[in-house]
């Protein structure tokens, strides 16, 4: 086997056999062979060893004590040799289906540069209402944001299920994160190592599951910011003048402005000037840019569906705010989570796909 030309995938799990099964075939389907597969359960107390071992050789799955993601990938690098039989890893999450040619896409864009490290796009499977929301905020975030953080060598998040590592940077990696977001972290130590620039694969698409409740959302989303102010406070960003610094200072200044916008200047202005006209007005202006942005990404997706998210739009973004706002607190102002964190919240937010579901992926 020539490790210069070989890619490897590892699929992590906690408690997925509902979709482990699914997702290795499907990565079989997207160009990648099943003697390059590899599954790690992180002490699961369902059957998903049991699925994965219907799919894949014994040789290929693992079961550890249950750690965390991070631990647990690294567990698995090492005791199936991955980094000295391969010159890539791709990471995903065990509830992935990847697109067609998804593997062949991945290779020959990593044959064009030298990377340390590679992103595709991760994309929504068809859903409720919140699939639909967040279809819609994965697809302009990525087709615009991502592509200029890729330009610029700014890449400030490689997202669980899309994520490619070169070997060689393996060891120089801390996946000891004590994060709620392992892959925040690992992005941030690639950054501040110098260890190579992180590329965007864009027509490398994997679909995933997202919430079906909303007190999931609101826990998946409380976990994702918690995990960002534990990386901003570890890696002291925004202390050091650095392209990467600026780019994770905006993401947070989208949040701040949302807030800052309609909850202190239009108040402000109404309260200076006893004109109740700014209120409307500038949720009109506002209303006017998310509904073209909507418009974009149900094009580009071909997923009218998508329009329907500018009903309840705001509700979803304002609890995002809520989150936002609670873990800078916690996080920043208490100085809370500095124990070490599991990184896995998958409960309540499986389920298996239906043939349906599976065709519209293409």
């Amino acid at each position: 086997m020539s490790r210069s030309s070989n890619l490897a995938l590892l699929l992590p799990g906690y408690n997925e056999e509902l979709i482990i099964a699914t997702t290795i075939q499907s990565a079989m389907a997207a160009g990648i062979s099943r003697r390059d597969i590899y599954v790690v359960s992180d002490g699961s107390t369902d059957s998903t060893a049991h699925e994965a071992l219907k799919e894949l050789p014994a040789s290929h799955v693992l079961t550890v004590m249950h750690g965390g993601k991070a631990q647990a990938v690294h567990q698995a690098l090492e005791h199936f040799g991955i980094t000295k039989k391969y010159r890539w890893v791709h990471i995903a999450d065990a509830d992935s289906v990847f697109c067609p040619r998804y593997f062949q896409i991945y290779r020959q864009h990593l044959a064009k540069g030298d990377y340390a490290a590679a992103v595709g796009f991760v994309q929504s499977m068809r859903g409720n209402w919140i699939a639909r929301y967040r279809c819609f905020s994965y697809t302009y975030g990525q087709h615009i944001i991502r592509r200029l953080q890729s330009w610029f060598g700014v890449i400030a998040v490689m997202p669980g299920p899309v994520t490619c590592f070169r070997t060689d940077i393996i060891d120089q990696l801390d996946f000891d994160t004590h994060s709620f977001t392992e892959d925040f972290d690992l992005t941030l130590q690639i950054h501040r190592k110098h260890l190579g620039k992180i590329t965007f694969i864009p027509e490398a698409v994997n679909y995933t599951q997202d919430p079906r409740t909303l007190r999931d959302f609101y826990r998946q989303s409380l976990r994702w910011q918690r995990g960002f102010f534990q990386g901003v406070r570890k890696y002291q960003i925004g202390t050091r003048p650095r392209l990467i610094d600026a780019s994770v200072m905006y993401q947070m200044s989208e949040n701040i402005l949302f807030f800052l916008q309609f909850f202190v200047f239009v108040p402000l202005l109404m309260y200076t000037s006893h004109n109740w006209w700014y209120l409307p007005f500038a949720f009109i202006f506002d209303f006017s840019v998310v509904s073209l942005l909507a418009i974009f990404a149900a094009f580009v997706v071909r997923r009218p569906d998508i329009l329907l998210a500018l009903l309840y739009y705001y509700i979803l973004r304002s609890i995002e705010i809520v989150v936002f706002l609670q873990a800078f607190f916690e996080v920043m102002v208490m100085d809370d989570y500095r124990t070490p964190q599991t990184g896995w919240a998958t409960t309540g937010r499986r389920y298996k796909l239906t043939s349906r579901a599976l065709s519209d992926i293409k």
